[in-house]
């Protein structure tokens, strides 16, 4: 019942905002587009911390597929990004869907918003993100954001061969034969269970930036997770 509630009041939202839209220029969207390079790709069909943009233009809320981790608010909502809704989302994300998870605050001048606005009804439409780079209007970087690179064909010395917990520590054996201890809180165990990931069976370690010392090992599952990771002194 209550996502029904804010289901109507956000609708009743998008009505009123259709009536006030400003037009928007593309160019100047693409430039505010930059924040949004950090969680949303437009390649469809790969998701980041946000769902993926591409196609997003007339999508039904909470429905791009592959991407699980939408509020119940959000996927019960009902209506379709057009250009009212988005503006409405653009606004205040909050104020639509009270229990979104994303946190975005907001842009409250309208013609900033009209400007992205209009970015996305180019490039949030089926082959609109490649339109966009031969249009001029983004870098062809923008259309996989953040995406990691890739870490299937990972070299020996990044591929682990073996890895052992002990006391505060892992052990850490790579391909190439070197076996380095790093300090546990150093250490990131994550799963990247996409194309970008490892093969099944094989985990990678990749530095993390900071000052050098701290590390993600990536997994392509929890299986292989639970599997590689031995407790061992």
């Amino acid at each position: 019942m209550r996502a029904a509630v804010f289901a109507v009041m956000a609708l009743v939202g998008l009505n009123t905002a259709s009536d006030a839209l400003a037009d928007g220029d593309a160019t100047r969207g693409a430039q505010y587009y930059r924040a949004c390079v950090a969680c949303h790709a437009l390649e469809p069909g790969l998701h980041l911390s946000g769902p993926s943009l591409g196609n997003v233009f007339e999508r039904k809320t909470g429905t791009a597929e592959g991407f699980v981790r939408y509020s119940p608010g959000l996927k019960a909502a009902g209506f379709s990004w057009n250009a009212a809704a988005l503006d409405g989302w653009l606004k205040e994300p909050a104020a639509m869907i009270p229990d979104t998870y994303m946190v975005f605050q907001g842009i409250d001048d309208p013609q900033a918003r009209a400007d992205l606005n209009a970015f996305l009804e180019i490039a949030g439409k089926p082959g609109g993100g490649e339109k966009a780079v031969a249009d001029g209007l983004i870098p062809a970087e923008y259309l996989r954001a953040g995406a990691p690179e890739p870490i299937s064909d990972a070299s020996p010395e990044i591929r682990i061969a073996a890895i052992r917990h002990c006391g505060d520590s892992y052990f850490i054996k790579t391909e190439d034969g070197q076996e380095t201890p790093y300090w546990e809180k150093n250490i990131r165990l994550k799963i990247d269970s996409v194309e970008t990931g490892p093969p099944e069976g094989v985990a990678v370690i990749l530095g993390a930036g900071m000052a050098g010392d701290r590390f993600s090992v990536v997994f392509s599952s929890l299986a292989d997770l639970e599997s590689l990771v031995e407790e061992k002194c």
